[in-house]
């Protein structure tokens, strides 16, 4: 029997009313919401401020999304009501599951969604940014009872907390959230290694949970004065160095030791494309291998080459254009397959999209199977 088919990269769309219902009492002044505008168009909004367009995306339809925001800086009414073309699959488990199997699929890893756009907006408010991601967090657990060990939703976190992350990273655990999405970015001026960082690193693993990179609006590694256009659901320079702020983390979380601290730790990377991977190690390598000659010593004494720690700590989800078994020949079996549905840069074919690249499940269990079972299975002891 061949195994599961488990797609490493879906989304599960926040209902309306989430983030009032799941926050903390306290708090319920912080909520998020989604809140239709004169002319039609619902927004994210926090504390009356429109954070984005909230806008419902048709797999493989990415000029559906600029059509719906032209219309808007026009002034012209939207041509649909968010509430009436939101298909049930976007956001609610059981039908989410009818769709896996007409798919062919057998789980799916599930993000959020419009969590992926109001970690940075909300990060000057630390009590407001760890409340919503909380009401995130306690609605996962309904998706995993009502998901039946299909559907394994993804945590959101932040380290600049590390008594309410432990707290998270408990209820997560106990409620069978297995992944959490974390920003790879610094935290309050420290680098993700930073030795006060251990202690956070060690609580992951320890409960079982993996942190993963992903697209998001979240604190930026470059400089603002580098996004000449703020106003932009996506900024094109974000899009052309979208995997540099992961590999900048992971670079850091692998020449400083922190891997080498934490042998149990397992990382993601999602929607970040893959096909930067193979000069990255070989980056990772030459770069270590040079400054430590001149220099005259290392950054750290590792045990294991860099581009190891990478092989035995970290997965990365390819895209079916990305050629993964391509990838797979240069750098090892380290891919997971992934839709991105139903955003409208995904597809709502996978596997046949995969087929077509010379990718068949029965002979590429890595990329279909094992390395998200990896990342899902993490508990304490070595990888």
């Amino acid at each position: 029997m061949s195994a599961s088919i488990i797609d490493s990269d879906e989304h599960m769309y926040e209902p309306r009313s989430l983030w009032v219902d799941h926050i903390d009492p306290g708090h319920r002044a912080d909520a998020l919401t989604l809140e239709d505008d004169e002319l039609g168009y619902t927004w994210l909004a926090w504390r009356g401020q429109r954070l984005e367009i909230a806008d419902v995306h048709q797999p493989g339809d990415v000029d559906a999304c600029g059509r719906h925001r032209q219309r808007r800086r026009r002034g012209e009414p939207a041509t649909y009501s968010y509430d009436e073309s939101l298909p049930d699959a976007y956001w609610v488990p059981g039908a989410r599951l009818r769709w896996l199997d007409a798919a062919g699929i057998d789980q799916a890893v599930c993000f959020p969604n419009f969590g992926l756009l109001w970690e940075r907006r909300l990060s000057g408010s630390l009590p407001a940014l760890t409340a919503n991601m909380a009401a995130w967090n306690r609605w996962c657990a309904s998706v995993v009872a009502e998901g039946g060990g299909r559907l394994h939703p993804v945590g959101h976190l932040t380290l600049r907390d590390p008594i309410w992350l432990e707290g998270q990273l408990r209820e997560l655990s106990a409620s069978g959230v297995r992944l959490a999405m974390v920003a790879p970015a610094p935290v309050d001026g420290r680098p993700l290694s930073h030795p006060d960082h251990d202690r956070l690193w060690s609580a992951f693993a320890h409960h079982g949970v993996s942190p993963v990179f992903h697209v998001a609006d979240q604190p930026r590694v470059f400089d603002d004065c580098w996004y000449t256009d703020p106003d932009d659901f996506v900024p094109t320079i974000e899009s052309v160095f979208l995997w540099v702020p992961a590999g900048l983390a992971l670079a850091d979380l692998i020449l400083n030791g922190a891997f080498d601290r934490r042998p149990d730790l397992r990382v993601g990377v999602v929607e970040l494309s893959s096909i930067w991977v193979p000069q990255f190690l070989l980056m990772l390598d030459g770069a270590t291998d040079f400054t430590s000659r001149l220099n005259g010593r290392p950054l750290a004494a590792l045990r294991l080459r860099p581009s190891e720690y990478f092989a035995r700590h970290v997965r990365v989800s390819s895209f079916s254009y990305e050629d993964p078994r391509r990838l797979t020949s240069r750098s090892g079996d380290l891919f997971m397959c992934c839709s991105d549905f139903p955003h409208s840069e995904g597809t709502a074919t996978p596997l046949a999209d995969y087929r077509a690249a010379g990718c068949d499940p029965a002979a590429c269990s890595g990329l279909f199977h094992d390395n998200a079972t990896f990342l899902l299975g993490a508990s304490s002891g070595t990888p």
